[in-house]
């Protein structure tokens, strides 16, 4: 196991070796936060930010709404 901090709130992450492939994708189990492997020789991590789905979903069902409504 390697010891990794966080670079959102500088925990020490415990990790194994197949989780620190360069692209891979891991939660800090501190602040929740999404990270992702940028370097592997030194391991680096970057903070991905991520978006809110939930307003893309509100935006989606307002316009099938609308699109209902045309065919009513």
């Amino acid at each position: 196991m390697s010891k990794i901090v966080c670079p959102v709130c500088d925990a020490a992450l415990d990790l194994d070796k197949d989780e620190l492939g360069l692209f891979n994708r891991l939660r800090c189990e501190e602040c929740e936060a999404l990270l992702e492997v940028v370097e592997e020789d030194p391991i680096r991590l970057e903070w991905i930010e991520e978006e809110d789905d939930f307003e893309e979903d509100e935006e989606l069902d307002a316009e099938e709404e609308e699109e209902d409504d045309d065919y009513a």
